[in-house]
């Protein structure tokens, strides 16, 4: 029995952990350039952003519509790395946010918003819809419908990145 408690326990924390991973931005690049017809929606939130959280919702609906598809929902966190265990994963485990999510492992934040899109304020929530090396990039709040509208048009082929 304590064998099976402690092995529940290992496997409790090491899930908790592997849910909420750091990311450089060449590595994020290398995904989505290996994703042939993979539509990317990457959405830049920050715990303590509250129109970022308000959003979330509309991104977890959006991963579970599209689980089935070449859709794939990543959520990269703007905290700073060091608040990984102390904010990110607490945050992520309350809100039982089901899509991937990242904390940016870069020395320079400035850098990586400008590799992003360079026409990025740095403001949050910010959004980028990605196909292999097409890209659009949007630094707003999206209401629940836009989103998924906006979505549907690039999977039907109606919106082309």
């Amino acid at each position: 029995m304590k064998y099976v408690f402690t092995f529940f326990l290992i496997c409790t924390f090491s899930f908790a952990n592997a849910q909420v991973k750091l990311l450089t931005l060449s590595e994020l690049d290398r995904r989505i350039a290996k994703g042939k017809d993979t539509t990317y929606v990457i959405n830049f939130w920050a715990t303590w952003c509250g129109p970022c959280v308000a959003e979330l919702p509309s991104f977890e609906k959006l991963k579970k519509e599209y689980f089935k598809r070449p859709v794939k929902v990543i959520l990269i966190s703007m905290d700073f790395k060091s608040k990984l265990k102390s904010d990110v994963i607490p945050f992520v485990k309350k809100h039982k946010l089901k899509s991937e999510v990242y904390v940016i492992n870069e020395a320079d934040q400035q850098a990586f918003i400008e590799k992003v899109d360079k026409k990025w304020s740095g403001s949050i929530p910010a959004t980028l819809v990605a196909m292999r090396t097409r890209r659009l990039f949007f630094e707003k709040e999206f209401a629940n419908n836009e989103l998924e509208d906006l979505v549907k048009n690039i999977v039907h082929g109606d919106y082309k990145l």
